[in-house]
C-alpha cells in the first residue's frame, strides 16, 4: 500500500457506521485531554447512527472514566483489543494463557536487579495490579488504571489476566523489548509507545478487536473509520477502508493506512471527521 498523503479526505458520500480511534497520540492533544470539540460531534453521529469506540492499552474502567459523559451504550476497545464492551457488557474478551504470568513477572524482576528502572502492570478484567509502589511508577501507571491495585506479588494475582503492561523509565524497544522476546510465540510482544510494552496472547490485537465489534454491530469494514498513530494500531489500519495515520504517526502505520490525518495536537481527528462527515449523506 502505498504512502498516504500528507492530509487527504476522499470524495463522499461515505456510508459510516462506526469510527474506531486510538488515544495516545492520537485522539487526545498534547496535554493528554480529549478535545473539548469531540463532544458535540459523538452527538452528531449518534444522531446519524454511528457509533463512536476509542481503542486503547487503557483498562476499561479508565475509559469508561474519560468517556462517562456520553452516557449509556458506551463502546470501549481496552486493553489493546483483548476487552470489547458495549454499555458495559464484554463482547469479547482474550485472557493470557494459563502459567506464563509468573515467568513474565520473573522475567522484568530480573531486567529491573540488572539496573533497568522498569515496572510491571498486570491487566486483569477486575483491576490491574502493581506491586513497585515508588510515587514516579504509580504517577505514570495510574492515568491508564483508574482501578489499579497494589499488591506483594503480581504473580499470584488471582483474576482473569488480560495483558501484562510493562513501563520502561528509559527506552522501552531498546532495552526491555529484546528481553521479552523469548515470550514471542503463545505471546505477542508489541511496544505500544516509547516507554511501555505490551504482552498479549498470540493473535489478539486492535485489529481483531474491531473485528469482532463490526461482527456484533453489524458494520462492514467498508463501513468502518480508524485513526491511530503507532505499533499497537498497526493492524487495526486493515479493518476499516477509511484507515488514518496520524501526521505523527510511526512510519509502518504510516504505511499501513490508507489516508493521512493531520497531527494530534493540530486536533487531526476532529478535522477528519468533520470533512468525512459534511457530505449530507454521509450516512442515513
Amino acid at each position: 500500500m502505498s504512502t498516504p498523503d500528507s492530509f487527504h479526505v476522499p470524495d463522499g458520500p461515505h456510508d459510516i457506521r462506526l469510527v474506531v480511534c486510538d488515544m495516545d497520540g492520537t485522539l487526545l492533544d498534547a496535554a493528554k485531554r480529549i478535545p473539548d470539540a469531540l463532544w458535540p460531534l459523538v452527538d452528531h453521529m449518534r444522531g446519524r447512527g454511528i457509533v463512536f469506540a476509542p481503542a486503547s492499552g487503557r483498562q476499561h474502567a479508565t475509559l469508561a472514566r474519560q468517556f462517562e459523559r456520553l452516557g449509556e451504550g458506551l463502546v470501549v476497545i481496552a486493553e489493546n483489543g483483548s476487552y470489547v464492551a458495549r454499555g458495559g457488557v464484554e463482547i469479547s474478551s482474550s485472557p493470557l494463557p494459563d502459567g506464563v504470568l509468573g515467568d513474565i513477572v520473573a522475567a522484568v524482576r530480573d531486567h529491573a536487579r540488572a539496573g533497568f528502572d522498569v515496572g510491571t502492570v498486570v491487566c486483569g478484567k477486575r483491576s490491574a495490579y502493581i506491586e513497585r509502589d515508588d510515587a514516579a511508577f504509580v504517577e505514570k501507571a495510574s492515568p491508564y488504571y483508574a482501578a489499579l491495585e497494589i499488591v506483594d506479588d503480581l504473580a499470584a494475582v488471582d483474576d482473569a489476566i488480560l495483558k501484562v503492561a510493562v513501563y520502561d523509565f528509559g527506552n522501552a524497544a531498546h532495552d526491555t523489548a529484546p528481553v521479552l522476546e523469548r515470550f514471542q510465540g503463545d505471546l505477542a510482544v508489541v511496544v505500544s509507545d516509547r516507554h511501555w510494552i505490551d504482552i498479549m496472547r498470540t493473535g489478539v490485537h486492535k485489529g481483531v478487536a474491531v473485528a469482532r465489534l463490526q461482527e456484533a454491530l453489524g458494520v462492514t469494514p467498508e463501513q468502518t473509520v480508524v485513526f491511530g498513530d503507532y505499533l499497537n494500531d498497526l493492524e487495526m489500519m486493515d479493518r476499516g477502508h477509511l484507515s488514518f495515520a496520524m501526521a505523527n504517526a510511526h512510519p509502518e502505520v504510516a504505511q499501513r493506512a490508507r489516508y493521512r490525518a493531520p497531527s494530534n495536537v493540530d486536533a487531526g481527528v476532529i478535522t477528519t471527521l468533520r470533512r468525512l462527515l459534511d457530505h449530507p449523506l454521509a450516512s442515513s
